[in-house]
């Protein structure tokens, strides 16, 4: 293993210094793949004057129909969700390797990144302040199709004599259409669901985090490690390395202590900051509203920052795109209702919680001065709203980005290894194969500018969304009668709680 990471760190210091030249060749070669493929996947029609994504609108539709046709889930299931996290209800002989808030853990690990940072400044600044309504309305829309996915992960999950299962769209996508008379139709979708989430994982949830993790690093030290980002990539994929070769409880056990605490780090600071700007919080809640309706100055007017919302939303937490039933399918539990349950909660943190408090952080600074960020975007306009009240606070930022960088790469790593195993089998040296693969690509991250190859990566991320919400229409009625079932048995004292 040794002779592997030495040969690994020269192999990455070789192409540092040949960077300008394999990102030129690599960016030329790969340029006209990346924009047939984005023209496909984010194909964009005209409504009253704002363009709207398609994907986005099959995400959204979907989102809407599962709330409504599961009897508004994301409500009546909030407060089971709690009792299931808290472990009430946990069977200590049920099957599976992780327990209900190590999987909603991993599952939010991957979905709180960058983009709750810089992402929720790009659609502020865009869709103006009203983008801000429509994203809570799609983070609790989304809450119901997550429900819908996860409970799928866990009923369709193929489980092994050593105790570990492996789960998510591929199998319920293959063994959901197979029962259904359509085995080949099944299988392909499976296929190509575990070939897009393989890709994925090695770009946006990998690449880009890792290199947006050397960025926020080598800027808050002032440049200090320009040429550098070899080591910072070394250092990166070996602590990753470290914690994905043990496994999704090798993953739950960090991430389990990583999430809560990155998460309350992150919205303490948001929280003083929008406090002590507290006379700008009643103008500032005002514009997110009156912009919702209204959409001033926005493209498209209200109709603009409705689809700017939606679509940071499901950028965000991923509703639909499939990815966090992988993990929550890991779960110990005989019923998967309650897992489908749990995952509720992953909408409402990652975007109804850290997705609005930073953007109630900059509008609170938009209202007390609107030119503070001057032509800062993305994560620097965030920061910068959070330095007008702490000189030093793009420190304690780029810690949290590097936190929030880490625990997606983590979790993304699972996702792609279980597109890997599908695809290869499930041997443990497969799986070592797939697991230096991930950390190559995280050391990479830091050393090459790739932005075609990250841009054919997000598109084929979203692109599985097609086929994963394909099946969950086909399989709404099956998640429903179980549904009830569970809802039912737990009203008549059934099942019960073990504390």
């Amino acid at each position: 293993m040794k002779r592997i990471f030495y040969v690994f760190a020269v192999l990455v210091s070789s192409i540092s210094g040949a960077q300008a030249g394999i990102d030129e060749t690599i960016n030329a070669a790969t340029a006209p793949i990346a924009t047939l493929v984005g023209q496909i996947v984010f194909f964009k029609i005209p409504v009253f004057g704002a363009q709207l994504p398609v994907v986005v609108l099959w995400l959204v539709a979907g989102a809407v129909f599962f709330t409504f046709y599961m009897g508004f889930i994301n409500l009546r299931g909030f407060k089971h969700a709690l009792h299931l996290v808290r472990g009430d209800y946990a069977d200590p002989d049920s099957h599976g390797e992780v327990s209900h808030f190590q999987a909603l853990a991993t599952a939010v690990s991957g979905t709180v990144g960058i983009g709750n940072i810089g992402g929720v400044a790009v659609a502020v600044t865009v869709g103006g302040p009203g983008a801000t309504f429509w994203l809570i309305v799609a983070g609790f829309l989304g809450m119901s199709t997550k429900f819908v996915e996860c409970t799928l992960g866990v009923k369709y999950r193929k489980e092994f004599e050593d105790g570990h299962v492996s789960g998510g769209p591929m199998y319920y996508l293959r063994q959901g259409f197979s029962d259904r008379g359509m085995a080949g139709f099944g299988k392909f979708l499976g296929t190509f669901y575990a070939i897009g989430i393989f890709i994925g994982a090695l770009g946006i949830g990998n690449m880009f985090q890792s290199n947006q993790a050397y960025v926020q690093l080598n800027n808050v030290s002032g440049g200090a490690l320009d040429g550098l980002g070899w080591l910072v990539g070394l250092v990166l994929a070996g602590v990753v390395f470290s914690v994905i070769i043990g496994g999704i409880k090798s993953i739950a056990r960090v991430t389990e202590k990583i999430v809560p605490f990155m998460a309350v780090f992150y919205c303490l600071f948001a929280i003083i900051v929008i406090l002590m700007n507290a006379g700008t919080i009643p103008q500032a809640i005002a514009n997110i509203f009156t912009g919702a309706f209204t959409g001033e100055g926005v493209a498209g007017g209200a109709l603009g920052a409705m689809i700017i919302g939606f679509q940071r939303a499901v950028f965000s937490n991923e509703a639909g795109i499939g990815s966090a039933s992988i993990a929550h399918s890991a779960v110990k539990t005989d019923e998967p209702v309650t897992e489908g349950i749990v995952s509720l909660l992953e909408p409402f943190i990652d975007t109804i919680v850290i997705c609005t408090i930073t953007a109630l952080v900059i509008g609170t600074a938009q209202v007390a001065a609107p030119d503070f960020a001057g032509d800062a975007q993305g994560v620097a306009m965030t920061s910068a709203a959070f330095e007008r009240e702490f000189s030093w606070f793009p420190i304690p930022l780029a810690f949290a980005a590097l936190l929030f960088a880490f625990s997606t790469m983590i979790s993304w790593s699972y996702y792609g290894l279980k597109g890997w195993t599908y695809l290869f089998g499930e041997s443990d040296r497969g799986q070592t194969i797939y697991k230096l693969i991930f950390c190559a690509f995280v050391a990479l991250g830091c050393v090459v500018q790739l932005g075609p190859i990250l841009d054919i990566s997000d598109a084929l991320v979203f692109l599985i969304c097609v086929p994963n919400i394909l099946g969950l229409y086909f399989l709404a009625p099956i998640v429903k009668r179980e549904m009830d079932s569970y809802f039912a048995r737990v009203q008549s004292g059934e099942i019960r709680k073990f504390k």
